[in-house]
């Protein structure tokens, strides 16, 4: 009855989300001489109910191969969440996606470029550090991190190794190698544990990382490298150990946990006071904020607040813990005043799933509707190379680049934060080069890849990087993948940088993938195209209005030849061909002749 293809810019253009007002052009065919006109049905998303907005009749504009060519052009005023859909008669197409959002602008400073980030505790240090009896201080750089409980059996996460701020401001010549423009540090204000998310003062630097004059000059010294630096902010929950609940009774404040008359009392939700509170995951040490208390709101995103003290020291913007439980009206007062204060600073939110579609709590977010986010964590991505990676089957990572092209708006996806490992993940080299995955810690500890692992995982890592490198948005490097560290899940993943013992195989493949991104203008902004996508094999190309690349992977079990319908030079090479052999596991970067 209708062919149509809501990822074709043939059938649906222009593609990805729409801004209010703009035209939207949509085709359909239909079997010829059917006795009706179609329209297209436009229905508004609410949370879980869907209403109708609009029906626009199509009209006939063309004929091929017995079907009728028909086409409708519509604006949407309002934002949100839309679906379409094409009526026949009775006849009812599926029902498509459509975002549509109010103007918004995304910073173009980060958009081709490469964040680097950076576990404080583990990435260098440059201090000696002071005993102190909370805190476990460890002399063994390198050392495997605490994974047992204690006798009470909790696992405290307070073994440090001693990196801080001065280290990262030393290693910023190696930084720059990489060709990093933002380093993404991990939480870095006050707190009790080695990891930081127990926030205990969000405008006091934690003492094992300096201090507000250290955060300063670090801000000022990357600069000076054409480095921004960007913050977690972890705004749904606190410590328990903190000024504002204040558990442990170690600050000289009066908190939500001693007293009802706390100044910060409303900002927690207790079912009875004062044991019984609502917790991030249920972890007792880390109590929930009410993030639509209005002096909470206030205390972070007002004119003195939390968001601006940090702005004003030089950091260039933030990283949003669990995007996903910070309220509407949090994340747009917050977007509100990051703007004000610089509009080039970048917000991207921790997001693990398509953030177009994405309900929360109950609600529908607006993460893209203009008003909250730049753009999101692409764990989609990193899910999809992955599956490429261990299956050599491309389907996967095919349709989630389409969904992104089709659904976010262009401004977002130029900035995703495209990862391949986290913090919060095993270490991709161990990922795609162990054969098997530990059932317990204690095997996770000493676990590592054995020769033949480590040779095949560094070809594999090879190809999982390049694609995070060339596909749409901003590769983010997890410090030391590109020395080739490996780690299952927390805190394996956490082990401190090798400095002098790093893989240089793999090192020097991340600083060519740098140079890369920096010889050419379509990382920045240019679109994206798959050319070819069966099993083993996926092909796409970048390009812009001044050059085009072409970039095949081919993870079969043969040499595949890649036929081109113009002459085409490698990247690197002079030589120009319009056929290329590619070997199995193994990539071309192929380039027009005048570029």
């Amino acid at each position: 009855m209708f062919i149509f293809d809501s990822q074709s810019e043939f059938f649906r253009s222009p593609q990805g989300g729409i801004k209010t007002g703009d035209e939207i052009s949509l085709k359909i065919y239909v079997k010829r001489n059917f006795p009706m006109q179609p329209e297209v049905l436009i229905e508004k998303r609410l949370d879980y109910a869907v209403e109708t907005h609009k029906r626009i009749s199509m009209e006939w504009v063309g004929a091929k191969n017995c079907h009728d060519l028909y086409r409708a052009v519509l604006t949407l005023e309002e934002a949100g969440n839309y679906y379409y859909s094409f009526i026949m008669g009775e006849n009812k197409s599926n029902s498509y996606q459509l975002l549509v959002y109010d103007d918004f602008a995304t910073p173009d400073w980060i958009k081709g470029g490469i964040i680097y980030h950076i576990f404080v505790d583990r990435f260098y240090k440059d201090m000696t550090l002071m005993k102190n009896d909370d805190i476990d201080i460890r002399n063994d750089w390198g050392g495997t991190p605490r994974y047992l409980p204690d006798e009470k059996g909790e696992i405290k996460n307070n073994d440090f190794f001693g990196g801080n701020l001065d280290g990262i401001k030393k290693k910023l010549p190696y930084i720059k190698d990489l060709g990093v423009s933002a380093i993404y540090v991990s939480p870095v204000f006050e707190a009790h544990s080695n990891h930081k998310y127990d926030t205990g003062d969000y405008l006091n630097i934690d003492p094992m990382f300096g201090n507000e004059e250290s955060l300063k000059k670090l801000c000022a010294e990357a600069s000076n490298f054409g480095i921004n630096v960007i913050l977690d902010g972890v705004f749904s929950h606190t410590g328990s150990d903190s000024i504002y609940f204040n558990k442990m009774g170690r600050y000289k404040s009066i908190g939500a946990y001693q007293s009802k008359s706390s100044p910060y009392y409303d900002w927690y939700m207790f079912n009875s006071w004062n044991e019984d509170y609502v917790c991030w995951w249920n972890i007792k040490t880390l109590p929930a904020v009410n993030k639509e208390n209005k002096h909470y709101i206030a205390f972070i995103t007002g004119e003195n607040g939390v968001l601006n003290n940090w702005q004003d020291c030089g950091v260039k913007g933030w990283r949003l813990d669990v995007a996903d439980e910070l309220p509407d009206s949090f994340l747009k007062s917050l977007r509100k005043c990051v703007k004000e204060k610089d509009k080039n600073a970048y917000i991207v939110g921790e997001v693990w799933e398509d953030a177009s579609d994405k309900f929360s709590y109950g609600h529908l977010k607006q993460y893209f509707l203009g008003k909250q986010l730049d753009s999101v964590t692409n764990y989609p991505l990193r899910n999809a190379i992955i599956n490429f990676i261990q299956t050599k089957d491309c389907s996967e990572l095919y349709e989630t680049m389409n969904m992104i092209i089709e659904k976010y708006p262009p401004q977002s996806v130029h900035c995703l934060m495209n990862i391949l490992g986290t913090h919060d993940t095993a270490r991709i080299l161990t990922v795609i080069g162990s054969s098997y995955v530990p059932e317990s810690k204690s095997e996770m500890a000493e676990a590592t890849l054995t020769a033949n692992e480590l040779a095949e995982g560094i070809r594999l890592l090879k190809i999982a990087t390049m694609l995070q490198m060339t596909l749409p948005g901003i590769p983010c490097i997890y410090y030391g993948d590109e020395a080739g560290m490996q780690g299952w899940t927390d805190p394996f993943n956490r082990r401190c940088y090798p400095w002098g013992e790093e893989n240089k195989e793999i090192l020097s493949h991340y600083k060519f993938m740098g140079k890369l991104r920096k010889s050419s203008s379509v990382f920045s902004q240019g679109k994206y195209r798959c050319l070819v996508h069966d099993k083993g094999m996926y092909v796409f190309e970048r390009f812009n209005d001044e050059m085009r690349l072409i970039i095949a992977v081919n993870i079969s079990s043969n040499t595949v030849t890649l036929n081109l319908k113009e002459n085409m030079m490698e990247y690197g090479k002079k030589e120009t061909s319009s056929s290329f052999n590619i070997k199995s596991n193994e990539y071309l970067i192929l380039r027009t002749i005048n570029y």
